[in-house]
C-alpha cells in the first residue's frame, strides 16, 4: 500500500506554468496515494506538448481529469462525486470532455464508459503515452479506453512537469507495479506487475531538480525496497537475466547511494517500504549519508501473525521487531512510522490485542490507521467474508488511533531543547509569522520568519510540542543542508 497524501492535498486542482502557444485548457485532479500525484505531473507533462494548459477553473477546461485511487472505498466514493459535479459543469460547457485516469479507470473502465456513461474516456496506469490519440478519437465524437498494463512502461523518458510545487521537494518516481499479492490490496490488479526505471535517468531526474533549486526529493514506489533494474522488463524476470545483466544489476541500496552522492546537498527520502523487501544493507546506506533523511515509512498493518497470514503479508511479528531493532541500533534518531488496517476478516480481539502491543513496542513517530473496507477483486473479497461488525472496527480504530496520539507526543517530546535542522516549505498555516519545515525525521516544525526565504535549511532550537509539531526559534547559524 502506498504512502498517503496528506487528506488536506488531496483533490488538489494541479497547475503549472503556462506555456504561451498553447490554446486548450486541462483541469486535473489527483487523489490517493503520492504515486498518484506524481503519474498527474507525468500526464501534465505529455499534454503541455500537446497544446493544453493547466487551469483551476473547472468551467474554462475544454479537458477535465481525475486521477484516481481505489485503496478505499472512501476514495472511490469522492471521486464519483467529483464526476457528478464534472458532468454538471458539462452540461454548460457541452464542448468540455471528462476522463477518468489511474486505477478506479482500470478497476471500472466498462461501468464508466459503458453502463453510467459518466465519462468520455478512461485511461489506465500505463497508458497515459496514448492519452493525445485517445483525446483525438473523443473529438471525433468516440469513446475511448485503454487500460492495458504494460510488462516495461516507467515513463523514465518522461521529465514531470512540477505542479502547484512549492519549488523545494518534488517526487521522483523509481517503479511501477507490485508483485506483492498481499489480499487487502487491489494495487497488483490496476498497476500491473512490477518493474524499474533505469537508474541512469533517475539520477539524471535528481540532478535537474538540483538545478532548477530544488533542496529535496522523495523516491517513489509501491514497493520502493525491490527496486532492481537489470537492463529493463519485470523483476519477477530476473531469474532468466543473463549473467552480465545479474552482475551489473542495481538494487535499491545501490540506487540510494548512487542519489545520495550525485547531490550530497540535496535531501533525500523514500516511499514505500515493505518489512519482507527491506534489507539491512538500506539501512547502512541510511546510516552511513547525512542526505538521506532519517525516517522510515514502514507498514506492518497488523501486529498479529495470524492476521498477516491471512493478509499474505510475507514477514511474522519477530522479523518485523528484528527490522526495527537494527534501524535503531544504527540510527537511534531515525523516525518510524506505519500503516495499520483495523478489523480484517476474522481479527478476535487477541489479534487487536497483538497490534496494540507491537505499537508499544515500536512506538512509532506517526501513522495512517484505517478500518478495513473491502475492495471488489482482491483475494480477501474474494475469499474471506468480512465479518468484523463495523462497530467492532470501529471502536478498535479509536483504541488504535488513542495510544498512536499518545505516541506521537512522546517523540516530539524528545525534541525538546535540541537544535535541529528545518528545509523551509510554506508559511505556518496557523501563523503568517511563522515558516513551516519538516526535520530528517519528517516531523514538521515551525518557526519566527525572520529574514529566513522558503527552501532555507535553518537550524532551530526546540522550546515546545504538540502531539504532531515542534516548536522552536532559529539559532543564529543557517545550516548549509545536507548535514
Amino acid at each position: 500500500m502506498e504512502k498517503k497524501i496528506d487528506e488536506k492535498k488531496q483533490g488538489n486542482t494541479l497547475v503549472m506554468e503556462p506555456k504561451q502557444e498553447n490554446s486548450r485548457k486541462l483541469f486535473i485532479e489527483s487523489y490517493g496515494c503520492a504515486m498518484n500525484f506524481s503519474d498527474s505531473e507525468i500526464v501534465a507533462s505529455i499534454l503541455a506538448k500537446e497544446g493544453f494548459n493547466t487551469t483551476q477553473k473547472l468551467e474554462e477546461a475544454d479537458l477535465v481529469l481525475v486521477n484516481t485511487c481505489s485503496i478505499r472505498e472512501k476514495a472511490e466514493q469522492t471521486v464519483r462525486k467529483r464526476l457528478q459535479k464534472y458532468n454538471a459543469v458539462k452540461k454548460i460547457n457541452p464542448g468540455m470532455k471528462v476522463g477518468v485516469l489511474g486505477c478506479m479507470a482500470e478497476r471500472l473502465k466498462e461501468k464508466f464508459l459503458e453502463e453510467e456513461k459518466i465519462v468520455d474516456l478512461v485511461v489506465g496506469p500505463d497508458a497515459y503515452k496514448d492519452l493525445p490519440n485517445l483525446i483525438n478519437e473523443v473529438e471525433a465524437g468516440r469513446d475511448a479506453i485503454n487500460v492495458v498494463l504494460s510488462k516495461e512502461e516507467t515513463y523514465g523518458d518522461i521529465s514531470p512537469v512540477r505542479l502547484q510545487t512549492n519549488g523545494v521537494s518534488a517526487f521522483v518516481s523509481i517503479t511501477r507495479g507490485c508483485d506483492n499479492m498481499c489480499t487487502f490490496c487491489v494495487v497488483p490488479f490496476t498497476r500491473g506487475r512490477e518493474r524499474s526505471r533505469d537508474p541512469q535517468s533517475i539520477v539524471e531526474e535528481v540532478n535537474e531538480l538540483w538545478d532548477k533549486g530544488f533542496k529535496e526529493i522523495t523516491l517513489l514506489g509501491q514497493n520502493v525496497d525491490s527496486y532492481l533494474w537489470y537492463g529493463g522488463g519485470l523483476k519477477k524476470d530476473f531469474k532468466n537475466a543473463s549473467e552480465i545483466q545479474k552482475a551489473t544489476a542495481t538494487n535499491f541500496s545501490q540506487l540510494l547511494k548512487l542519489v545520495a552522492e550525485a547531490q550530497p546537498k540535496m535531501r533525500v527520502r523514500f516511499s514505500t517500504s515493505n518489512p519482507q523487501d527491506m534489507t539491512l544493507d538500506v539501512i547502512e546506506v541510511m546510516a552511513a549519508y547525512p542526505n538521506i533523511c532519517k525516517h522510515i515509512h514502514l507498514p506492518v498493518q497488523s501486529g498479529s501473525d495470524r492476521i498477516l497470514k491471512e493478509m499474505n503479508r510475507l514477514h511474522t511479528r519477530e522479523e518485523y521487531f528484528k527490522l526495527i531493532d537494527y534501524i535503531r541500533e544504527l540510527m537511534p534518531e531515525c523516525s518510524i512510522s506505519q500503516d495499520l488496517i483495523v478489523g480484517f476478516p476474522t481479527e478476535t480481539e487477541e489479534d487487536h490485542k497483538d497490534t496494540l502491543s507491537l505499537m508499544e513496542y515500536v512506538k512509532y513517530d506517526f501513522g495512517y490507521m484505517y478500518a478495513y473496507s473491502e475492495r471488489p477483486g482482491t483475494m480477501a473479497a474474494r475469499k474471506l467474508e468480512d465479518d468484523v461488525p463495523a462497530e467492532t472496527k470501529q471502536r478498535r480504530l479509536a483504541e488504535i488511533v488513542k495510544l498512536q496520539r499518545e505516541h506521537n507526543h512522546f517523540r516530539t517530546q524528545r525534541f525538546l531543547g535540541d537544535t535541529v535542522e528545518v528545509l523551509i516549505e510554506r508559511e505556518s498555516k496557523k501563523s503568517s509569522e511563522h515558516w513551516s519545515g519538516r526535520t530528517t525525521q519528517n516531523t514538521v516544525a515551525v518557526f519566527p520568519k525572520e529574514n529566513y526565504k522558503v527552501g532555507d535549511f535553518v537550524n532551530v532550537k526546540i522550546n515546545d510540542c504538540t502531539s504532531a509539531t515542534l516548536i522552536g526559534e532559529a539559532s543564529p547559524n543557517p545550516s548549509e543542508g545536507g548535514e
